[in-house]
């Protein structure tokens, strides 16, 4: 087991608005900084002192994004349709004169995506790496469409389902009827997908690895990839499922602030004890709905896993890790107030606007920013295989990120 080893380090020349946010911040972690000197991330890992010569995981990739829906049905479990959304590689070049996606968020409204196209060819590279998103508690699968597209552009295909039943248009579960439902669904789309692949006539032939997955979630969605790798609410863990992203996941089930409570409202050490494979931990040190000690809990834990990697965002919060921001200015864009959200069943996004888009909020753009860096980062490095994306992960890597506390082990 490598030992575990910190670094926080503080940025230099960074954008005005993060420099008055995190002042006094700076100061501190620039000094130490300075005293440093270390070339490497102190577990075993080289740190150049320049970036690899590799796509910036923080800037889109070399290949286009296309987008596509379908729906799949689950025979085995009373025929539960699931919709699902997938976003993928596409080789530059052959997008064409092709629409770009126009994504429903509401009755008569909808989100244009700028990079994505919708049903255009997928990139002919074969067996791609397949990323499975889930989404939080009662949310939307497409709550992340930055990060979406973001690993779409670096290689991967990503299936996003909607957990009927916990979703934004289907609330009809209880909490513990939402998390049995939970690794289900996503070994399901995992079978899915590989379904399409193995499928001579399909877009997707040939075009997915189903065998080497990885899961990311955010809140609820982040304990759904823990419990892919863990088992959860009485479903095994998918062995398929090779690395996972926790994000702002409850860990602790005593921690919550609200009514669930139960034996499927966080993990045991057992459990957590039992995944060996690579996790990302990443989360907001503002955030008040799940108190980023779940991931302190879990570092201390996660005592079999591969390596683990646990990243804060300092200043961030709960919502910061969405795309709440783009979906309220959608509204105010179409003349809607924020005190006409509610007529629209938008009651619910009021708040996480306020508190991540809001005067004196961490900076929602940067705080995307960072999710996508160091989930691209992470899942070339311990997904696909790609060693160099470590340096984003190690000391010299993170030295200009004036809003990041990173642990590894």
């Amino acid at each position: 087991m490598k030992s575990a080893t910190r670094s926080t380090v503080g940025a230099r020349n960074r954008k005005r608005m993060l420099q008055a946010f995190l002042a006094t911040l700076c100061l501190a972690v620039t000094l130490l900084a300075a005293c440093s000197g270390a070339d490497s991330a102190g577990d075993g890992r080289v740190s150049a002192v320049s970036p690899p010569d590799v796509s910036r995981p923080d800037e889109f990739g070399p290949f286009d994004v296309g987008h596509t829906s379908f729906v799949a049905v689950d025979a085995s479990r009373g025929a539960r349709s699931i919709p699902i959304d997938v976003w993928y590689p596409v080789d530059p070049g052959t997008a064409g004169a092709a629409e770009l996606t126009t994504l429903p968020l509401a009755p008569g409204i909808g989100l244009k995506s700028e990079r994505a196209f919708e049903d255009v060819s997928v990139s002919e590279r074969p067996n791609q790496p397949l990323v499975i998103f889930s989404h939080g508690y009662g949310g939307t699968n497409k709550q992340s469409i930055d990060l979406m597209e973001m690993l779409a552009s670096h290689g991967f295909v990503v299936a996003s389902p909607e957990h009927v039943g916990n979703s934004q248009s289907d609330r009809g579960d209880s909490f513990d009827e939402a998390a049995a439902n939970r690794v289900p669904d996503v070994s399901f789309v995992i079978d899915a997908m590989t379904a399409r692949s193995r499928d001579a006539g399909d877009a997707f032939a040939g075009r997915v690895d189903g065998e080497r997955v990885s899961v990311v979630g955010h809140s609820f969605g982040g304990m759904t990839a823990i419990g892919s790798a863990a088992g959860w609410a009485g479903a095994q863990p998918d062995p398929r499922v090779i690395a996972i992203v926790a994000i702002s996941a409850v860990i602790d089930g005593t921690m919550q602030l609200d009514e669930r409570t139960g034996p499927n409202a966080g993990f045991t050490s057992s459990q957590l004890e039992r995944i060996e494979i690579p996790v990302l931990l990443m989360g907001g040190t503002a955030d008040i709905n799940v108190p980023i000690a779940n991931n302190d809990l879990a570092f201390e834990q996660l005592t079999r896993a591969s390596s683990v990697e646990k990243v804060s965002i300092i200043g961030a919060n709960h919502n910061h890790f969405t795309a709440v921001c783009t979906f309220g200015e959608l509204l105010l864009t179409l003349g809607l107030a924020e005190d006409q959200w509610a007529n629209i069943g938008a009651a619910d996004l009021l708040g996480p606007y306020r508190s991540a888009c809001g005067p004196g909020a961490f900076p929602i753009d940067e705080a995307n920013r960072l999710e996508n860096l160091f989930t691209v980062a992470f899942l070339k490095q311990h997904q696909v295989g790609d060693d160099r994306y470590g340096w984003y992960l190690a000391a010299k890597g993170v030295a200009d990120e004036a809003a990041v506390e990173i642990e590894s082990r």
